[in-house]
């Protein structure tokens, strides 16, 4: 495996994430921000939660393209347009979704609220970093 995964001693552990993840591998890849859009590029249905859920098996394909594995999987930056807290449980219930059915880590999250992503009716966007030997 080439991300290992730490949490900060003496700071709360999150189940939904990481504090820390070193990579050790020989290819660093820095994977687009990814929306809540099928393979046609139609916004899916559903809200924030399909989004998210789709927006991060957009990244999880990204990975594949890239000839990367899951585990390779080291940093999540995470845009939600109008983002509020209330919003978290149906933001987690998307990303826990993808995140189980394709098995990807707990890695480190930024979480930025802003007021609007590039196209209107898109509700959240992921960029990511992998590290892959």
């Amino acid at each position: 495996m080439s991300v290992e995964l730490l949490n900060i001693p003496g700071r709360p552990e999150v189940p939904y994430y990481s504090q820390v993840a070193v990579g050790t591998g020989a290819r660093t890849i820095h994977i687009a921000g990814q929306v809540g859009s099928d393979e046609q590029g139609q916004v899916v249905p559903g809200g924030l939660a399909a989004q998210a859920e789709r927006a991060l098996l957009n990244v999880a394909l990204a990975l594949d393209a890239a000839g990367a594995m899951p585990a390779d999987l080291a940093k999540l930056t995470i845009y939600v347009a109008g983002w509020s807290p209330d919003q978290f449980p149906e933001l987690g219930a998307g990303l826990a979704a993808t995140q189980q059915a394709r098995r990807l880590p707990a890695v480190p999250v930024t979480l930025i609220g802003v007021a609007s992503l590039f196209q209107p009716d898109h509700l959240v966007e992921i960029e990511a970093v992998a590290i892959a030997d």
